[in-house]
């Protein structure tokens, strides 16, 4: 009997992914489909569904899951999701398919169909639709109202141009997976399915396992966190997103180094465990802090680190918005009254962290009695914009191993990307 928390839902991992003679059968079906040419995140989603990450998902959202979750963090059958997982199509695509349908989901950079889907809904997505999730989805406090929002959300929010830039309608209906594109190959070693992060945890004998969202590089503050989780808990999941990033972001092979770099010399190596998972960010802040709870669960995490500005983008979200968030949402028994439909992954909710030269170490604010002068503030965007603009980062920034990792990735870049600094990145409304 597993001790690890167990997958979201009730209903244990559901995996839409095929192998064997089944598989064989449904790729040979599948060219005879329409294809439906999907995006990058699509395609992430898509993944997750093949391998258990979403459990208990097995497909495309319909409207009523679609409204359940931007309202009340509900799916229409009562189990809590924060996001909403939904495959677009263009208007032409959509008059062209009908309810019933089978349907190809292809993915045109690779040149392979990547799954098959049986339609069962078909509903319009207007512009009013698309605003009308961005607003539930993507606004936080740092925009509280819907005219500072859109003032600023087209242009600078990354999550807001893809929802507005989707098609004009949504498909639902279950899918059959076919295929995990290039991760298992690119990303071998470090590209998981949930049952084998299980496995592995449980080889391990733990019950009580933290992850660490990881996007950026890891500087002090991220390893901060990890050891404070492995004080804690059984273990830690360092968890990077190796899907799409935003222009600017870094490369996640170059951030599997740097990890690989600080767990060999900063780590005891048989309380850490790194992997991978394929989506691409939403950048939706609190919604998606509870995002990463939910999948990580699905992975075998029970604890879920939250710091400050958890999947947050410029200035839209407050600090520690999606620490607070925990404590709002319909995730409680009472809401989800079945069993499994209520969110077991918890927060581990730390303040903002940062190296004191007067506390001679790592600290935070609820620990250090210092002022802003003494401290060396830690986030990854100041990492990415000075290394970018090949500034000097300040003494205990980061380890030197890391540093130089990724000094030599910004020598081999030729186009720049200009990166915006915000409160998250530069500290001005802490003390």
């Amino acid at each position: 009997m597993s001790k690890l928390v167990p997958p979201h839902g009730g209903k244990g991992l559901t995996t839409c992914l095929l192998e064997g003679d089944e598989l064989a059968a449904e790729k040979k079906k599948a060219e005879g489909l329409r294809k439906i040419t999907i995006s990058p995140r699509v395609k992430g989603d898509l993944i997750m569904l093949g391998i258990g990450g979403f459990s208990p998902l097995t497909g495309f959202m319909n409207k009523a899951d679609w409204k359940g979750v931007c309202d009340n963090f509900l799916l229409a059958g009562g189990t809590f999701w924060p996001v909403p997982v939904c495959l677009d199509v263009s208007k032409e695509d959509a008059y062209a398919i009908s309810e019933g349908d089978e349907i190809a989901l292809y993915d045109s950079k690779y040149d392979e169909i990547l799954a098959t889907m049986k339609v069962t809904e078909k509903y319009e997505m207007t512009q009013k639709d698309k605003e009308y999730e961005c607003e539930k989805v993507f606004m936080g406090e740092g925009t509280p109202t819907a005219q500072e929002f859109w003032k600023i959300a087209k242009d600078d929010h990354p999550g807001v141009q893809m929802v507005m830039n989707q098609g004009e309608f949504n498909l639902a209906g279950p899918v059959k997976v076919l295929s995990e594109s290039h991760y298992p190959k690119t990303y071998a070693g470090i590209y998981h399915r949930p049952a084998e992060s299980r496995k592995v945890f449980e080889e391990r004998g733990w019950s009580e396992v933290a992850a660490l969202q990881l996007r950026n590089p890891m500087h002090r503050s991220h390893e901060y966190l990890c050891k404070i989780a492995v004080e804690v808990c059984d273990g830690v999941y360092i968890h990077s997103l190796v899907g799409n990033l935003k222009p600017g972001d870094i490369p996640a092979e170059v951030r599997v180094k740097c990890i690989d770099a600080l767990v060999k010399n900063y780590f005891v190596e048989q309380f850490v465990v790194q992997g991978g998972y394929p989506l691409d960010m939403r950048y939706a802040g609190p919604r998606e802090g509870l995002l990463h709870a939910v999948f990580r669960q699905n992975y075998g995490c029970s604890k879920m680190i939250i710091g400050r500005d958890h999947a947050g983008v410029g200035d839209f979200y407050g600090m520690f918005e999606a620490q607070t968030i925990f404590d709002k949402i319909p995730y409680a028994k009472e809401a989800c009254p079945t069993p499994g439909q209520a969110l077991e992954c918890q927060p581990l909710k730390i303040d903002w962290t940062f190296y004191c030269y007067k506390c001679d170490g790592m600290a935070s604010l609820k620990t250090c009695p210092h002022g802003k002068e003494d401290r060396v503030l830690l986030s990854g965007t100041m990492l990415r914009k000075l290394l970018s603009e090949g500034g000097e980062l300040p003494d205990h920034f980061g380890r030197d191993e890391v540093i130089e990792i990724l000094r030599q990735y910004y020598e081999g870049v030729t186009d720049k990307v200009e990166i915006k600094l915000h409160g998250a990145a530069t500290g001005d409304d802490k003390k």
